[in-house]
């Protein structure tokens, strides 16, 4: 039972990331297109959107990457152990990394006095989301590392 629920999870990281990537490599540079089309004094701003978008991605996928692995010692019931603390800390850092990226672009474009409503829509989620993954994965690593430490007490007791 275990395996089906971690093979559930492991295909869905996947079509995650292949969604995303299909997103990043057809709609995103169509998109940009057609903004930078109809706003031709903002059209300068077309590749560094993209660029920046980008950038995002990386950490991203990594945590991905990271929750893999996780469902992985899961599996092979490593769950509790110092590999599954330092994923999460992957986890966390990552999540921490696309909030802040985001928040800087934000930052930027206000400072240009582009940023538009729906663009702090967006951005706003995409930060409460990467927040929320964050501070998600950070109160999980502390559970671990604390259910970790009983059981080496537990197994040094006995």
């Amino acid at each position: 039972m275990n395996n089906r629920k971690t093979t559930f999870l492991k295909i869905a990281i996947l079509v995650i990331g292949l969604v995303v990537l299909l997103l990043c490599v057809f709609y995103l540079p169509w998109l940009a297109e057609n903004i930078s089309k109809q706003n031709t004094e903002q059209s300068h701003l077309k590749y560094p959107m993209l660029i920046g978008i980008y950038l995002t991605t990386v950490p991203f996928y990594l945590a991905l990457l990271e929750g893999f692995r996780l469902l992985v010692y899961i599996e092979r019931e490593h769950a509790f152990s110092q590999q599954g603390i330092t994923s999460l800390n992957h986890i966390k850092l990552c999540a921490l990394a696309v909030a802040v990226l985001y928040g800087i672009g934000a930052l930027a474009l206000f400072t240009i006095n582009v940023l538009v409503p729906i663009l702090i829509l967006l951005g706003g989620i995409i930060i409460f989301a990467s927040a929320s993954i964050a501070i998600f994965a950070a109160v999980l690593q502390e559970l671990l590392r604390t259910a970790l430490e009983i059981k080496s007490e537990n197994d040094l007791t006995v």
